[in-house]
């Protein structure tokens, strides 16, 4: 049976999610990442198409994830290493073709967080101006004026749990009043190490 935000503790005022995996699925930027840099091989070297590139970035992804998939497209297409510096910045960089949708179920619950007058928060541990550039680019439906935004790595990653630590104590919360929303072993950990109470987002979707 899914969990809905009515199961949760009425105690609680604080939920933390991260932003992969969590609020929408991470292929969805991947993918049309992918597509645009597929576009760009076709135009500058005309070879190989647009559409058998990203045919095998996808398959790539979908079997093995996105660890060392440029090196992966280089083989199999001889592409020049100087393009790698294009594939990187994209991530930083990509104005996606298409909006991010968040989970629908992750969606509802936020709104009912917030219909509750309980604090969002999202601390992700991606590096900082790739997981803004995804931010910018998903439909939040109106949330982003209640969500405050923390990347861990500007103050320590993830599962260590300082992060936590600076949230409890600027906002006057105590651990009990917090909940975890995640979808890693890491995001588990962190939870673990603060001392707060976890769900993983499966549970909702």
């Amino acid at each position: 049976m899914m969990l809905e935000y009515k199961d949760f503790d009425p105690g609680k005022k604080a939920f933390v999610f991260e932003l992969d995996n969590v609020i929408y699925p991470e292929k969805d930027y991947l993918l049309q990442v992918y597509y645009l840099f597929s576009n760009f091989i076709e135009f500058t070297e005309g070879v190989p198409s647009s559409a058998e590139l990203t045919s095998f970035f996808k398959t790539a992804y979908e079997h093995h994830g996105a660890v060392e998939i440029f090196d992966k497209a280089k083989e199999a297409f001889n592409i020049d290493e100087k393009y790698r510096l294009n594939f990187d910045r994209l991530h930083y960089s990509a104005i996606l073709p298409l909006k991010l949708l968040m989970y629908k179920e992750v969606l509802k619950l936020m709104q009912e967080i917030i219909v509750d007058r309980k604090q969002l928060f999202l601390i992700t541990n991606g590096k900082p101006e790739i997981q803004l550039n995804k931010i910018r680019q998903l439909e939040w439906n109106g949330l982003e004026k209640y969500l405050r935004v923390f990347y861990a790595e500007e103050i320590k990653l993830k599962p260590e749990p300082d992060v936590l630590t600076y949230i409890l104590k600027d906002n006057n919360l105590v651990r009990k009043e917090v909940v975890i929303i995640g979808a890693t072993q890491t995001d588990e950990d962190f939870a673990a190490s603060c001392g707060v109470d976890y769900v993983n987002v499966d549970d909702f979707l």
